[in-house]
């Protein structure tokens, strides 16, 4: 049975389009024959150039953008998808944007983490905003993981580096191979590229592994963790928990008056055609 699956990106799509193009074909590959990936970016007045890193880096700055994904979310239930996928490893606002929705809500950090402990024992992460790493080793503290952590380090190269690398990858693929290897040496046996424009330039140039060791797609792992939620749903009736804080689902109409009342109503994406 067909299924349609939001993607909600932490860039904003229409800035970037050699990697929205590398995208739209990863999913089109990683997703079966009957799901439709449905990509949506931020809005376009959210950032003050084509890079959220320098945003993102700062928790509060990130904790206000995280009501897009918030926002995004109720669009994607009300128009109905079936399911919703916070594609970015920081994972901005994962747990309220559960606590809102009835529909699976999967995110690139924990399912690829999470798929990670399948393939191996200990799981590292190489990211270009390096600042976020003691937020990355907090997700996995809450997923109760850490003793499965090798760590996130900085995978030696930037953003900007890796959008030219669309264009000629061989010098970053060198240099991501060599990182690769610092932190396999530092007891990482399952490597995840940090954000999704490495992880899908990684997979444009088939890097699936080096040395033995697995370099996860998190792009597919999130579509599959999405796939696979929406079947449990669909066939075996699994919902999201909604006992204590975390799952409590508030009222939509409260939900809705709140948006309003922060004035950030203009934000919610409008209903597709």
């Amino acid at each position: 049975m067909a299924m349609r699956i939001w993607h909600q990106s932490f860039t904003v799509l229409g800035d970037l389009p050699p990697y929205a193009a590398a995208l739209q074909a990863h999913f089109r590959k990683v997703a079966r024959a009957d799901t439709e990936v449905v990509m949506h970016g931020m809005n376009p007045r959210t950032y003050q150039s084509n890079y959220p890193g320098t945003d993102i880096r700062h928790a509060y700055i990130q904790y206000l953008h995280g009501q897009q994904f918030v926002m995004g979310g109720i669009a994607a239930e009300e128009q109905g998808f079936d399911a919703y996928a916070i594609m970015t490893l920081p994972e901005p606002a994962l747990r309220e944007t559960r606590s809102v929705l009835n529909i699976p809500v999967v995110a690139y950090g924990e399912s690829s983490i999470l798929t990670a402990c399948t393939l191996g024992e200990r799981v590292g992460v190489l990211m270009f905003i390096e600042r976020m790493a003691d937020l990355i080793g907090d997700n996995v503290q809450r997923m109760g993981l850490a003793n499965r952590f090798a760590g996130a380090h900085y995978v030696g190269f930037g953003f900007n580096d890796v959008l030219k690398a669309f264009e000629d990858p061989a010098e970053l693929l060198e240099k991501f191979h060599t990182s690769a290897r610092a932190l396999i040496k530092a007891g990482a046996d399952v490597i995840i590229p940090g954000e999704a424009p490495l992880c899908v330039l990684l997979a444009k140039n088939g890097i699936s592994r080096i040395d033995d060791v697995p370099i996860l797609d998190a792009l597919g792992a999130t579509v599959k963790m999405a796939e696979s939620l929406v079947d449990l749903r669909r066939n075996c009736g699994v919902y999201p928990a909604r006992t204590g804080y975390f799952s409590d689902q508030p009222p939509r109409e409260r939900v809705k008056e709140l948006i309003e009342l922060y004035g950030i109503a203009h934000l919610c994406p409008k209903a597709e055609n």
